[in-house]
């Protein structure tokens, strides 16, 4: 208990708070790093964590928060649309402009997606176009429609595990360069490969988009196993007057991923 307690203690004085600047509405940003192995995202749970973790160090981890990508059927698993994955907004960037009312909004001309207001989620604009080096494509694996791309040799990475071999459709935040659509967000061209250095040859940088899918993490996201799927077990870590809601797991074990993870369970058990 006290390990886990020195640990988030040393995290939190290692994070940032959030800016004055950022708005209290910030519900999408793209990624100001990616995890440095191309688009081997660690799944779809990884890419999602991925956002979560960025989203808490700006003081944002109370909301629930999605990567906007797509995944092909394969495995007996279904295919995966990203539109339907990052809740109904609206959706407001670092500074409190609207990006998009809903999920149609934001899939249409109405969008207000350029290289200005696509920020970070530290309120930073990223290189696109033009600028040294380029890092406008951003994975998406998707249509313009927001729905699984299954274009001839694209795979989504092998749905966002694979650092090398496959491709994956990309868009352009800035709204502008090459391929089939170049002035799209979501679903510009396929990228040359999955490593880093490929996404890097063609004008990425494995960034990807996170969009707030609900306001706060509900009782079924904590209890459930799928939350943080590349999570470490810990025993012993939740004092057992911190009773659990009727279904939740047992009091005296917690799935951990990240400080932002602690922080849901803490307010979850304390009674």
């Amino acid at each position: 208990m006290k390990k886990v307690f020195a640990t988030l203690a040393a995290l939190t004085l290692l994070t940032a708070l959030p800016a004055a600047a950022q708005s209290n509405n910030f519900s999408f940003f793209l990624t100001s790093q990616g995890p440095g192995d191309g688009a081997n995202l660690g799944g779809l749970a990884g890419a999602d964590n991925h956002c979560q973790t960025l989203a808490y160090a700006r003081g944002f981890g109370d909301t629930v928060w999605r990567a906007y990508l797509s995944a092909q059927a394969r495995g007996g698993q279904g295919a995966v649309n990203a539109r339907d994955r990052i809740g109904s907004g609206p959706w407001y960037n670092f500074s409190g402009d609207m990006i998009a009312q809903d999920a149609t909004d934001l899939h249409s001309d109405n969008a207000n997606i350029t290289k200005e207001s696509v920020l970070t989620e530290e309120g930073r604009m990223v290189n696109g176009r033009g600028d040294d080096p380029n890092q406008h494509d951003i994975l998406t694996g998707s249509n313009l429609d927001g729905t699984v791309y299954t274009g001839e040799g694209s795979d989504t990475c092998s749905n966002w595990t694979s650092g090398g071999e496959g491709s994956t459709r990309v868009g352009h935040f800035d709204r502008t360069g090459g391929g089939q659509n170049p002035t799209s967000w979501n679903s510009a061209h396929d990228s040359r490969g999955c490593s880093q250095e490929d996404l890097i040859g063609t004008g990425g940088n494995g960034y990807f988009y996170c969009f707030a899918a609900r306001e706060e993490l509900s009782g079924s996201d904590i209890s459930g196993i799928e939350l943080i799927q590349n999570s470490r077990l810990y025993e012993d870590t939740i004092p057992s007057n911190w009773g659990p809601p009727s279904g939740g797991p047992n009091c005296t074990r917690a799935l951990l991923g990240s400080a932002a993870t602690w922080v849901k369970l803490e307010r979850h058990y304390r009674s």
